[in-house]
């Protein structure tokens, strides 16, 4: 994340995580999930998103995490200004939402599919079968092919993984 300064944001996280000084200026620390988040200080302004795709994955959603201390993500991603815009405790999962960015925080095994954490959701809105079918032409390979979420048995979710170990969801919402 970059902002100008987080001096009072280390501040407020330090009581609850360990905060790391980053050489050349910002800081990291881990969130419950164990997904590292780098806090950079720069006057540079966010590149805002834009309500056009051009990944051959379609819409990006956002960042999701399995957590097994829900509440204390919520917490720490609250220090970082995100509010919750859906879901709750209770249910399992929550959205949090900062500036049009989403990190979608989950109890551990609630999927009926592979997660890798952290990964990057995209959700295509029931056009997923056309996506997907652009991931095969591309030769991208799929780590898990997903049919739990309809009853006629078709593959329209997919699980692909990047070399580094991030996974991508590939999903209808």
């Amino acid at each position: 994340m970059i902002d100008k300064s987080w001096v009072d944001v280390v501040e407020k996280l330090k009581l609850s995580t360990s905060v790391l000084s980053l050489e050349g200026g910002g800081y990291l620390f881990a969130d419950p999930s164990g997904a590292w988040i780098y806090l950079i200080e720069s006057n540079v302004e966010r590149v805002r998103n834009s309500d056009e795709s051009f990944s051959v994955l379609g819409n990006y959603a956002g960042v999701s995490l399995e957590s097994i201390n829900m509440q204390h993500s919520i917490d720490v991603w609250g220090i970082l200004g995100f509010k919750i815009s859906m879901g709750g405790v209770e249910q399992g999962w929550v959205s949090l939402e900062r500036d049009g960015v989403t990190i979608s925080v989950m109890k551990p095994f609630s999927c009926p599919h592979l997660f890798f954490n952290p990964s990057l959701t995209y959700f295509n809105g029931g056009k997923n079968l056309p996506v997907i079918q652009k991931i095969r032409e591309k030769g991208i390979s799929i780590s898990e092919e997903i049919t739990a979420f309809n009853q006629e048995d078709i593959v329209d979710n997919i699980i692909i993984r990047d070399p580094g170990g991030y996974g991508f969801f590939i999903f209808n919402d």
